[in-house]
């Protein structure tokens, strides 16, 4: 492992070339970043949906325990994910690196990238495949996304941020790993915890709840209300409970 300050040192670096790339680049890297997310959330639905209810916390453990694989993808082979740039951009912004412009026009893309991705798998996997069209995948999506949306803005706010924390995390400690191995394993356990605890995650809210929509349940407004306060928390915890904590610690004297 590389010490905090270097890893904070990695991740301006990184930052800084997240801003650099071309913009059909960060399209498709976004695009297969929302993907990647929801087909991790996919497998969740897969591999959890037949455990009885009344195992709630053995459910969110065996889904918890392969959605990781969408952030491990992105990461080892290549993606972007915007609660991912949240934090790394953030680092080469306080580092003065690139311009808040800059920054904002980098969120911007890499979100709508990730929500067509998102809306890609499930729409084409979900739906059309019918992999949360019938049964009890049907049943455990309209039922997820029905307690996503139920939460209050403040609710959502503050899971998002108690996601990201987790998310960041992630990539702070992939980063630090100096081997594929340590990658794997520095990803894999933050982003389990932060689906076992339940916290929300705008971009694979933007596959759960349109899959449940497509399934006929619930409606885009509750979509868009809820995508909203989930996103401002995930933008706080990457941008501040993460990449903002650990430059004032690092390099902020």
């Amino acid at each position: 492992m590389y010490s905090p300050g270097e890893i904070l040192t990695i991740s301006i670096e990184n930052g800084t070339k997240k801003i650099a790339k071309p913009f059909v680049a960060k399209l498709i890297l976004g695009f297969i970043g929302g993907a990647m997310i929801s087909l991790g959330y996919l497998a969740y639905v897969r591999v959890s949906a037949s455990i009885p209810s009344n195992l709630a916390s053995l459910q969110a453990l065996v889904g918890a325990s392969v959605f990781p694989i969408g952030l491990i993808v992105i990461l080892l082979a290549g993606g972007e994910l915007i609660t991912g740039n949240m934090m790394a951009v953030s680092t080469a912004f306080y580092d003065k690196k690139v311009s808040f412009q800059a920054l904002l026009l980098n969120w911007l893309t890499i979100t709508l990238a990730n929500i067509l991705g998102a809306l890609f798998v499930a729409y084409f996997f979900g739906h059309v495949v019918g992999l949360t069209a019938n049964g009890v995948y049907a049943d455990q999506v309209r039922q997820l996304a029905e307690h996503k949306i139920s939460a209050s803005w403040y609710q959502a706010t503050i899971s998002g941020i108690g996601c990201n924390w987790f998310v960041g995390l992630a990539l702070w400690l992939c980063y630090g790993a100096k081997d594929a191995a340590g990658k794997i394993l520095g990803i894999w356990f933050p982003v389990m915890i932060f689906v076992a605890i339940g916290f929300q995650h705008s971009v694979a809210n933007a596959f759960l709840i349109p899959a449940a929509i497509f399934e006929g349940a619930v409606g885009w407004g509750d979509f868009f209300r809820n995508f909203v306060f989930v996103y401002l928390g995930n933008s706080i915890g990457g941008a501040i409970f993460v990449s903002g904590f650990y430059f004032v610690s690092y390099k902020g004297h």
